[in-house]
């Protein structure tokens, strides 16, 4: 059964293997930004364990913003008590249990956990190849990001909650 709880310092060595499990070298995110966010944000980062085992992670600050900035990969800072747009810097799951719900749960976690704290809403960039995913949970395309992070185009989606 898939079980989701909130990150621990103990979980850094899985969560590098899965994230450069799932994304190319110059998305993934490094240990050091895990180590910073789960220092920083263990309120909005979570992990999904199938018996034990960590299969996949969401994460991301709560930002003033409605859209996320190549800053923001770089520079974060502790999560507001309420308010604030909350962000996916991240989701990803371990190929093994891809197509399995586990992406679903997580970021519907994530939206519980944001209309708890009374977030405005959920930001995300996403490829194109990832826009009906996301749309088909209810988030809305909101077009070509600024965002260059490695050097890929990405698109703004958002979600209101409320």
């Amino acid at each position: 059964m898939l079980r989701i709880r909130n990150v621990t310092m103990s979980d850094l060595p899985d969560l590098v293997i899965i994230e450069h499990l799932c994304f190319p070298i110059e998305e993934a995110a490094t240990e050091t930004a895990f180590i910073r966010r789960i220092q920083l944000i263990p309120d909005s980062f979570f992990v999904a364990e199938e018996e034990g085992v960590i299969v996949g992670l969401v994460n991301g600050p709560v930002i003033e913003d409605p859209f996320i900035t190549d800053e923001l990969f770089l520079n974060i800072k502790k999560n507001p008590e309420f308010g604030g747009h909350q962000t996916v810097l991240g989701v990803a799951v371990t190929p093994h249990f891809q197509t399995r719900g586990v992406a679903t749960a997580l970021l519907t976690h994530l939206e519980k956990e944001a209309i708890s704290k009374k977030r405005v809403s959920i930001t995300l960039t996403c490829k194109e190849e990832l826009i009906q995913f996301y749309e088909n949970l209810g988030y809305r395309n909101r077009g070509v990001s600024k965002s260059e992070h490695a050097g890929v185009t990405w698109y703004n989606m958002s979600k209101k909650l409320s």
